[in-house]
């Protein structure tokens, strides 16, 4: 009998998962995932137009530059809505600039206008001396 009790005690059994290792396995893991998933390139290449647009505030007294799919261009000024030229566009811009440096400058692209046109408009709003510059959209209409 003494020999029974001997074995009992030395060995006694445990029923419990020892989750040291796991854990150490799961740092590793997070590590590894931390460190590579910045390199992940997701996406595809695309080629962006160039533009000088800088980021602004929310507008007051804008004033709204149209462009057209075709690349025309129009410019909205207390209601008044007028075909223009480029040059012209650039002229009038100047002066309102001149008169209100804190103007807001709109630009409303037609939805089948290509990026080019409304990033070229951009850039001449740009030119012109304006650096506050805001896409204008409509919200999506709800369908149910």
């Amino acid at each position: 009998m003494s020999v029974t009790m001997r074995r009992s005690k030395r060995r006694k059994l445990k029923n419990e998962i020892n989750v040291v290792p796991y854990i150490d396995v799961m740092l590793v893991l997070l590590i590894i995932f931390m460190v590579t998933a910045p390199l992940m390139n997701l996406g595809t290449d695309v080629t962006l137009p160039d533009s000088n647009a800088r980021s602004l505030s929310t507008p007051r007294d804008p004033v709204i530059v149209s462009v057209y799919p075709d690349g025309a261009l129009a410019l909205m000024v207390e209601q008044q809505n007028q075909s223009v030229t480029r040059e012209d566009l650039l002229v009038r811009l100047r002066a309102i600039h001149a008169q209100n440096p804190e103007a807001t400058i709109l630009v409303r692209g037609d939805g089948s206008a290509s990026y080019q046109l409304i990033m070229d408009a951009i850039s001449a709003i740009n030119e012109a001396g304006v650096t506050k510059v805001s896409l204008l959209s409509r919200p999506l209409e709800s369908g149910g």
